[in-house]
């Protein structure tokens, strides 16, 4: 960490150790900090301003994550983008959201349909001035904005847990291929689908829109070899 970077403020009325653990996964998850890069407690202590305890739980909770690897002793370690968890985590997401869409176009909201639509102009605002770090939190925002309309708030936070690897892998294809513009036009076509009430269509666009990225592990693997461990990494050993 760098101590003349000044994006973190210490809230005092909030847990310490939560809100180290949200900047760190921030930066993790957005790639400000790169996978294999050695996570040094005795610099966040510094960093943060904090005594050895919340540093360390937080890391706990990165590592539960698999965002990190601890070793007792010896460094924490940014984990390489686990290409398994990122699946895993794919395969849960589809699960949800090609039901939650189907439910949200079955009973076709007019406010819903206004806050979408609001969503895909500002994420196609900031792509055409090439921001790409607001065209991340507002994609964010408008899966957020589907859970929350489908009442089920909860499940939002359970899936950004168990996401993080996608998420990096996410952000290492955004700049590549035209790939944010697909983003936009399907989100344009997942809102438009709900508006009208069309479940299927919306399906049919949300399993292309969750399934992209996953599609283009090869190329981001050759584009990017130490950035991403392979598919089998701890895996289980068959038995001879």
């Amino acid at each position: 960490m760098n101590p003349a970077d000044d994006s973190f403020h210490l809230d005092r009325s909030r847990n310490a150790t939560i809100q180290v653990f949200e900047h760190l996964r921030e930066l993790i998850v957005g790639l400000a900090i790169k996978p294999g890069t050695v996570l040094a407690r005795p610099q966040l202590c510094e960093y943060y301003k904090l005594s050895a305890s919340p540093v360390r739980e937080a890391l706990l909770r990165l590592e539960e994550e698999h965002l990190v690897d601890i070793y007792p002793q010896h460094q924490t370690r940014v984990r390489r983008i686990d290409l398994a968890q990122a699946r895993q985590a794919h395969f849960l997401r589809l699960s949800v959201e090609l039901e939650m869409v189907q439910v949200l176009a079955q009973d076709a909201d007019p406010v819903l349909a206004r806050t979408l639509a609001g969503l895909v102009e500002r994420q196609r605002a900031s792509l055409d001035s090439g921001d790409l770090g607001t065209f991340t939190q507002v994609d964010m925002e408008f899966h957020r904005c589907l859970y929350h309309a489908a009442a089920v708030p909860d499940l939002w936070s359970m899936m950004r847990s168990r996401s993080g690897n996608l998420d990096r892998l996410r952000r290492l294809h955004l700049p590549l291929n035209g790939k944010a513009q697909s983003i936009l036009d399907e989100h344009g076509a997942i809102a438009q689908a709900i508006a009208r009430g069309d479940a299927q269509a919306a399906q049919q666009m949300v399993r292309t829109h969750l399934s992209g990225t996953l599609s283009a592990i090869d190329a981001l693997r050759t584009r990017y070899p130490d950035l991403l461990l392979p598919l089998d990494y701890g895996a289980p050993a068959l038995a001879a």
